[in-house]
């Protein structure tokens, strides 16, 4: 039944041949790839004016040559990342260029930010669309919390589907959000030109908290920084393009660029122009859609409803990259190998369920709030950045391509540029959230190579080319087979055993004699020659005295002997029946497997399964 559910939900298994068939066009990549970094218009000029207006109302005006700044900077970081994706048409992005060019240790730092950076991707993301939906229906505001978390599951759903599958889902709104976000800023941009223009009313000017400080500025620009989120998926996932690759995922940053940029200046100049100012219960967006296309228009409710559309499918650019980036460490033996692992749909299941999973608890933790959420967000982002552009520097000089020297420079101030950028978020965002960041990054790096040492320690030791001895071949095999009863189970265990080795020894603990009496009566009854040892346990414990007479029996054995220890076991048909049954044989298989000894011992389970 499990597994009938499973298809229904998740599809039928594809084969490992049809994964160049579930590949990206251009135009579903788009979407997939893109909806992170497009999604952020709707709320990073809204960070930026949060942050002005605590220097009265006359410093929003300082909201468009910030917005420029940034701008240039998206430019900068979007060009470095094109070049980036022909340097390394395999994909990687970030993680994979500062590894192999400014070492292991960078590129574990960057692979960290960018894992921090996709979790935070899909809480920040689906809380801007929660806010969006509660913007046009005020009532559902005390339900954010539950609602991020349904969609988030509902996006986690729709990844483990597939790939292409997910684009497929997700193109129409993706598109829906670009086509009414520029009619929106069309419009408004003709109605102010035309005269026609009619800017919110104020009930009163917005009186200074603080002064208008360099540093003021240098925090509403890192808040608005928030708009360089998601560039970087498209190089992590290169390899999920029809071919050609690189040629398709460069073209499709260049379009994800210029939208971007287009869509990010257009709402915060006409924000300025229409006089816009943020509030607790209504986003920026929603305020200039209202304010452009009237609150009744049907023109403003597809604005809001493609706007928490693109926000909640955001969080699919990290579906995407997450489980990718994650696999490319798995691969270098820097996370569990599951991650590695690709499911049924040739997805990494494992790594959508685990973001799904850790964004959850992260939306719930913080109340589904975007503003608390958001200092936490582009310190990853922008450390990943800045190594991502030096590595693509240290590239450039040591292959000496064509064009070497243009793509050096382009990168060093895209390198330099990110890094003074990463400095300034990290010191005015610091207080308010961002040393969480600060500090998980290098515990994370410590927790990876703490798991690679693991496998190059198994690597070591399994090793047959070690200089440690290597097993010997079997001499004398003797077996030791625990009962507690006389059935079915034991006798298929019994000529098991006894087709191993003639050397088979039966073993009960007498925890009550007269049970024991009636196994002894029943050993004979079946005719064995294998003989019954009853060993006592006056404390009633089973494992204690079976170990005692292993240990003892192993101490016994000559080199290159091997001890197997026989488990009769039976298993009902229904799960619930465990519930009724001791389980003797699996508290004896997990001590026996756990424990170290200096001996040749072999532990086999031997199950008979029950019909009803």
């Amino acid at each position: 039944m499990g597994a009938s559910i499973r298809r229904l939900l998740v599809g039928s298994p594809l084969e490992t041949s049809q994964a160049v068939h579930e590949r990206l066009t251009k135009v579903k990549a788009l979407a997939v790839f893109s909806s992170d970094a497009l999604s952020s218009v709707a709320y990073a000029t809204e960070e930026i004016l949060l942050v002005l207006m605590l220097a009265g109302s006359s410093a929003l005006s300082l909201s468009w040559p910030i917005a420029v700044a940034i701008a240039i900077l998206l430019a900068i970081v979007a060009t470095s990342y094109y070049q980036g994706i022909h340097a390394y048409p395999s994909g990687g992005g970030a993680y994979i260029i500062s590894r192999e060019n400014l070492g292991t240790l960078a590129g574990l730092v960057a692979g960290a930010a960018l894992l921090i950076d996709y979790v935070l991707t899909v809480a920040v993301s689906v809380s801007a669309g929660v806010a969006a939906i509660t913007s046009a229906a005020p009532a559902l505001y005390a339900h954010r919390v539950g609602l991020g978390v349904l969609f988030i599951l509902l996006v986690t759903w729709g990844n483990l589907r597939g790939v292409r599958e997910s684009g497929t889902i997700f193109a129409i709104p993706t598109y829906l959000f670009i086509i009414s976000f520029l009619t929106m800023i069309g419009t408004g941009l003709f109605k102010y030109v035309a005269g026609q223009a009619t800017p919110l009313p104020s009930t009163e000017a917005i009186q200074p908290v603080q002064p208008l400080t360099l540093f003021l500025l240098l925090r509403a620009f890192s808040s608005g920084c928030t708009a360089l989120t998601g560039i970087e998926a498209i190089s992590n996932g290169v390899m999920a393009f029809k071919p050609p690759e690189a040629r398709n995922a460069s073209r499709t940053l260049a379009a994800m660029a210029v939208l971007l940029v287009t869509m990010f200046l257009g709402i915060t100049w006409l924000a300025r122009a229409y006089g816009i100012i943020p509030k607790e219960s209504e986003t920026v967006v929603s305020q200039l859609a209202r304010t452009i296309f009237g609150y009744e228009s049907s023109l403003y409710y597809l604005i809001q409803a493609t706007t928490a559309f693109i926000l909640i499918l955001a969080a699919n650019t990290s579906f995407n990259g997450f489980p990718r980036l994650a696999s490319l460490m798995a691969q270098d033996r820097f996370l569990p190998r599951q991650l590695a692992n690709l499911g049924d749909r040739l997805v990494f299941s494992n790594g959508i369920v685990i973001l799904g999973a850790i964004a959850a608890a992260l939306l719930a933790l913080f109340g589904g709030s975007t503003h608390a959420l958001i200092p936490l967000y582009a310190v990853g982002v922008f450390l990943s950045f800045t190594l991502a552009q030096a590595g693509l520097v240290r590239h450039s000089l040591r292959e000496r391509q064509s064009g070497w020297r243009h793509t050096a420079i382009i990168n060093g101030i895209g390198a330099i540029a990110t890094g003074v950028v990463l400095t300034i978020i990290t010191a005015t965002k610091f207080m308010h959230g961002a040393w969480i960041v600060v500090l998980l990054i290098p515990s994370m790096v410590c927790t990876f190579l703490t798991i690679h040492d693991h496998y190059e320690m198994v690597r070591r030791q399994l090793s047959i080319h070690t200089p440690d001895p290597l097993p010997r071949p079997v001499r004398r095999h003797r077996a030791i087979m625990p009962i507690s009863g006389v059935h079915r189970g034991t006798l298929k265990a019994l000529y098991y055993a006894q087709s191993v080795t003639d050397d088979v020894t039966a073993v009960v603990v007498d925890v009550d004699p007269e049970q024991t009496r009636r196994i002894r009566e029943q050993w004979e009854e079946i005719g064995t020659k294998v003989p019954l040892v009853v060993l006592p346990s006056p404390y009633r414990s089973v494992q204690e005295p079976l170990m005692e007479y292993i240990d003892q029996v192993s101490a016994s054995l000559d080199k290159g002997d091997v001890l197997t220890i026989i488990l009769p076991e039976f298993v009902p048909r229904k799960a619930w029946h465990h519930l009724l049954h001791n389980q003797t044989a699996l508290l004896l298989k997990a001590a026996l497997i756990y424990r170290r000894t200096k001996h040749n011992e072999v532990v086999v389970d031997v199950p008979y399964y029950l019909h009803e």
